[in-house]
């Protein structure tokens, strides 16, 4: 039976082997480094949600918001578990979670190449804008 709760940093070493055993980048030098991940946990510790079977962490979905709009990030659920429901259970306590926090409007951004997580979005009711440009400025390609 797989039950959801808050990540710790605590787990930090099992969401990089979620993440990358999903096939997620990983950027260890920038914003996936340990005290990243430990300085957003502590402003956001109810975003941080973890898929468990048992003590094994099956699943990681990371929400953010910022004032206007709630953000699903960074959802993987590891090969051996995909297709039994857990993302859509994730997705489903995300957005409830970004709801209590007033987010009338919930995003996600999907590289080009993550057809699957495409099609499970659109399934949950995202709309795929084709309209929209996503640019960036960062600092450096680790962040």
């Amino acid at each position: 039976m797989i039950e959801l709760r808050e990540l710790k940093v605590e787990d930090y070493d099992e969401i990089v082997e979620v993440w990358q055993k999903a096939g997620l980048p990983f950027k260890p030098a920038g914003r996936d480094a340990r005290q990243e991940i430990a300085k957003q946990m502590q402003r956001n510790p109810d975003l941080f949600l973890g898929a468990f079977d048992g003590k094994k962490l099956v699943g990681v979905c990371i929400g953010t918001e910022d004032g206007r709009k709630g953000w699903i990030n960074r959802i993987a659920v590891l090969p051996e578990y995909q297709r039994r429901g857990i993302a859509t259970m994730m997705i489903t306590e995300m957005e409830r979670r970004l709801k209590s926090r007033g987010m009338g409007i919930i995003c996600v951004l999907i590289e080009d190449w993550n057809n699957p997580s495409l099609a499970l979005f659109q399934k949950h009711g995202y709309v795929l804008h084709k309209d929209i440009y996503y640019l960036s400025k960062r600092e450096n390609a680790e962040i």
